[in-house]
């Protein structure tokens, strides 16, 4: 049997995951990039044929990804992110046609076609706006764990807006409303609508097509998923585990002996 491996080292997180000759993903693992990117990427990696019960010398090839992909040592090639979430995408929902991505530090709306075939994209990498690491830095002022800022936006009572599209000042414009009293889940949800909004711009930007699939960490917030489903017009669909699209991408170019 022939086996493949995609490895997406990002800001926050490092994935890995090891499929067949089929496609099927046999093992992954998402791990915290930390402060070492290679080591990250490693301790992914092994992970995941530790959970898939390969060795290294059962994988023919390997292919990374994300910011890091140049220090992935394992890795025998490397594709950008733009290519290995559009297959990833395609690959678990067949008939995608935009994909929106919120990374730790940028968000990307991809236009694809046929097989996964990118058509145009959009990216914002100049400001942590939009990003993961912005809802990361809200988290933090208010004192919320990231995984429960989506489920507490839910419960928000009154309408909030945070008009600053700078971490920095949005920071500051969270921390004004805490000292208003205004309460957590609204400012969650005030936090959720300014990342959808700015999203949504991306995705308009490139087009918006029947089937939306939305990727990376930020998927897993149900307020901005639904915020955005909004403000796009169009129901978005999100992987059972959003946050290994990349990698799968990256897994299934290795399948196909590509990668530079």
């Amino acid at each position: 049997m022939d086996y493949y491996a995609g490895i997406d080292v990002g800001s926050l997180t490092a994935d890995a995951v090891l499929i067949d000759k089929k496609g099927k993903i046999l093992g992954y693992a998402i791990l915290p990039t930390g402060n070492n990117s290679q080591k990250a990427a490693t301790e992914a990696f092994e992970t995941a044929l530790f959970r898939a019960g390969l060795s290294k010398g059962d994988v023919n090839r390997v292919v990374s990804t994300g910011y890091s992909r140049a220090r992935v040592q394992e890795a025998q090639g490397s594709k950008t992110e733009i290519a290995c979430h559009a297959r990833g995408a395609v690959c678990l929902v067949p008939d995608a046609g935009t994909i929106i991505d919120i990374g730790g530090q940028d968000s990307k709306a991809i236009l694809v076609g046929e097989d996964g075939r990118v058509i145009n994209f959009a990216m914002n990498d100049k400001c942590a706006a939009g990003t993961g690491r912005f809802l990361e830095v809200m988290a933090g002022a208010l004192d919320v764990p990231l995984g429960k800022m989506g489920d507490l936006a839910f419960e928000s009572q009154e309408e909030l807006t945070i008009s600053s599209i700078c971490t920095v000042f949005a920071e500051s414009e969270v921390v004004s409303l805490i000292s208003q009293g205004k309460g957590p889940a609204d400012i969650s949800m005030a936090v959720s609508r300014a990342i959808a909004r700015r999203t949504a711009g991306l995705a308009t930007r490139v087009g918006v097509t029947d089937t939306v699939v939305m990727t990376g960490g930020v998927a897993k917030n149900k307020a901005v998923v639904r915020l955005l489903s909004e403000d796009i017009g169009h129901p978005i669909r999100v992987p059972d585990e959003p946050q290994i699209v990349g990698a799968l991408g990256a897994a299934i170019i290795a399948k196909e002996g590509n990668g530079d």
